[in-house]
């Protein structure tokens, strides 16, 4: 009785987080027309298992906005969001990172510590977008900048994944799923206190 139970408590959890949760952290902060805007790499993943649009308004221009999301990556600036996890325990950077100011197409930008785990940059536009890409062609994730006034901007992510339902990876992708949020929020909101942060002291 006490196994069924079980199984009933966590099939109404999983229920619950697939219809009232993740439709919510897909779309975390952005409008209905910014989750059916067509961005540059939509057409890479076709048919993606997970497919999140998440935006943020920042107090500041996208020239200023993309100091900030160039730089990221471990071993780098960090992903302004929680540390320990993410970045190897190391800060997140808090100023702008010369030395990290640069961006080319195929440039590697690592996920993981040792470097060894990351994404690529697929594409850019200077102070519009950048366009990152594994190297399967399995996932993309954009980083989009909406101009909203000459003070005020709007900050777009999607995150587009084909999961790969084998071994090791159902774990991964299913913990993915769940915490992906958690990590974006913070990396969005530490961008936008960064961006407005520098705005006002200057």
């Amino acid at each position: 009785m006490t196994v069924i139970l079980v199984i009933f408590i966590v099939l109404g959890l999983f229920l619950i987080y697939i219809l009232l949760i993740r439709p919510w952290q897909l779309h975390w902060g952005a409008t209905k027309n910014e989750i059916k805007l067509s961005l540059p790499g939509d057409e890479v993943v076709t048919r993606p298992n997970f497919n999140a649009t998440r935006a943020i308004t920042i107090n500041s221009t996208p020239d200023s906005i993309w100091r900030w999301i160039i730089q990221i990556g471990s071993g780098r600036a960090g992903w302004y969001s929680i540390d320990w996890i993410d970045n190897g325990g190391s800060k997140s950077a808090t100023k702008i990172l010369s030395q990290f100011q640069k961006i080319e197409e195929g440039q590697f930008i690592p996920f993981t510590p040792d470097q060894k785990n990351g994404m690529w940059v697929k594409s850019f536009k200077e102070f519009e977008y950048i366009l990152w890409v594994d190297k399967d062609g399995k996932a993309t994730w954009i980083w989009y900048l909406i101009p909203l006034s000459s003070y005020q901007t709007r900050l777009l992510t999607r995150l587009r994944s084909k999961y790969v339902w084998k071994g090791f990876w159902i774990i991964y992708y299913l913990i993915a799923d769940f915490g992906d949020i958690i990590m974006m929020t913070k990396c969005m909101k530490g961008i936008k206190r960064r961006a407005e942060s520098e705005r006002t002291s200057l």
